[in-house]
């Protein structure tokens, strides 16, 4: 099975049309089994941003695309238009084994993240009735720090809850968005995936354009991180080789 993640797109001021639409056709070369979009799919909210971001993605060719709403989405009420142009279900079973779980992080208005004890606790009960499943967690706030991100705040507030939860009911892979920045945390059976941003123009790290591809075989799951018209490393690399940047 091949999920390909995207992030932090932001149709609008910072789109880069040109690169996106590199990505539509290394995505489509790729012919995925679905399409993870973590967050910030437009830049302030409006309209003609999800309209946009509407049409580009339904050039996508793949089995099934889920969207997570991101805190730029969540802009100028633009989470009523997310509801209307993405309307998502938050459990998807996906062929081979493998549950997509997702859980809603923006908040009007703020930038941080927050999970809440209700969904929370829905996200505790749902992940218990996947025992035999490979589970994968989707959201839009990254969990823990990512190098270089200019910050050392945990932009999801109730950070320690939902991690608790995640390793309680043994969760493979966690897919986050929003620092522009891809790295990945392994903590023993657990993966935390971070996307760097597949089209603005605020990079960090590569200071390139990149995506996640994600294979899955054999029960085993392996993380790439393809550059935008570029090559294709494990996404551990750049853990293995981190050389810190000057921002």
């Amino acid at each position: 099975m091949i999920i390909v993640q995207l992030s932090d797109i932001h149709v609008g001021s910072q789109f880069q049309e040109s690169v996106f639409e590199k990505v539509i056709q290394e995505v489509n070369e790729l012919k995925p089994d679905a399409v993870i979009v973590t967050g910030d799919l437009t830049n302030e909210g409006l309209a003609k941003e999800y309209e946009k971001a509407k049409k580009l993605l339904a050039r996508i060719n793949t089995g099934k695309i889920i969207a997570i709403s991101g805190n730029h989405d969540y802009r100028n009420t633009g989470y009523l238009l997310f509801k209307k142009h993405f309307p998502f279900e938050t459990v998807n079973e996906l062929g081979g084994d493998v549950v997509v779980v997702t859980i809603g992080t923006a908040r009007p208005d703020r930038d941080e993240g927050e999970v809440g004890y209700r969904q929370n606790l829905w996200l505790e009960r749902t992940m218990k009735k996947y025992e035999n499943k490979i589970k994968i967690l989707a959201m839009h706030h990254h969990l823990i720090g990512i190098p270089d991100t200019g910050s050392a705040r945990v932009e999801v507030i109730d950070a320690g809850d939902v991690l608790r939860t995640i390793l309680s009911t043994k969760v493979n892979l966690v897919l986050c968005g929003h620092k522009h920045r891809p790295w990945i945390w392994n903590l023993k059976e657990l993966s935390i995936v971070n996307a760097g941003t597949a089209a603005s123009e605020r990079m960090r790290g590569l200071f390139e354009n990149t995506y996640n591809i994600i294979t899955i075989k054999n029960k085993k799951i392996h993380v790439d991180l393809k550059i935008v018209g570029g090559k294709r490393m494990r996404l551990e690399s750049i853990v293995e080789n981190y050389t810190r940047t000057e921002e």
